[in-house]
């Protein structure tokens, strides 16, 4: 039997925000590491997370709204 819980957290997992929000946790601990490399230390999620922020937030989310709308446009084509 599921619970309501269950139900919302199901309904999380699969949301497109939630998956979103993976995926650019996703870039900050990339760009973290690449960061944390060059500098020879581990600079920490917010900083690292307020650096990708200014320099790359925007592009990368353009880029995936034109990658989506390919898809989507496929998909109608298929």
């Amino acid at each position: 039997m599921t619970t309501p819980l269950d139900d919302d957290l199901h309904f999380l997992t699969n949301s497109l925000l939630y998956k979103e929000f993976l995926s650019e946790r996703e870039e900050i601990l990339r760009h973290k590491w690449i960061e944390s490399e060059k500098a020879g230390r581990d600079i920490g999620f917010e900083k690292a997370l307020l650096d990708w922020v200014i320099k790359y937030r925007s592009a990368w989310r353009k880029h995936r709204q034109e990658v989506a709308a390919e898809r989507a446009i496929e998909a109608k084509v298929n």
